[in-house]
């Protein structure tokens, strides 16, 4: 019960730095996308099934917000959190390198997807203008932000097993 309350408070803390702070006090003109940095370290530390349910979750407040269509951002995140579920059991916690570049992969994904999806469905087909201009400061920004970020979740993670572990232990005494 305490990991599910604890992702909820991390997933709406997410969204509402995501969506005020970082929207309105960045100097780029790009904030980092902390959703996305969220769903992809519970993928990473907690596997594929948290993952997934960690960016459905992201993924339906954005769509509720932002999205004119609902489920978009919904299958977009439960699916990068799906996919970075398969390096739970292959992954050392400590290292921040792998996670670094895998959020710079997701974010392309997903900026990918919403540019065919936003622009070339509507023959907008400018590819160069909005990699340069969109998609690589919002990947910059999202790879440095995972850089400082993950750390933090990395020692979220590891109290929420050691106090399962604890309760567990004392279940079984």
């Amino acid at each position: 019960m305490k990991r599910i309350i604890v992702t909820a408070i991390l997933i709406l803390i997410s969204f509402l730095l995501e969506t005020t702070v970082f929207d309105y006090h960045d100097l780029t003109g790009f904030s980092p996308d902390l959703l996305l940095i969220l769903t992809m370290s519970f993928g990473i530390m907690r596997g594929r099934r948290e993952g997934m349910l960690t960016g459905f979750f992201s993924g339906f407040l954005l769509d509720v917000f932002f999205s004119p269509y609902m489920g978009g951002y919904m299958l977009l995140y439960m699916f990068v959190g799906y996919i970075n579920g398969f390096f739970h059991k292959n992954y050392m916690m400590k290292d921040v390198m792998l996670p670094i570049f895998i959020s710079a992969v997701d974010t392309f994904v997903v900026r990918f997807v919403v540019y065919v999806t936003g622009f070339l469905l509507r023959n907008r087909t400018e590819f160069k203008y909005y990699f340069i201009h969109r998609m690589l400061p919002q990947m910059i920004a999202t790879m440095v932000a995972t850089a400082v970020i993950y750390r933090g979740y990395v020692l979220i993670n590891a109290w929420l097993k050691k106090s399962a572990l604890k309760k567990r232990r004392k279940d079984l005494a």
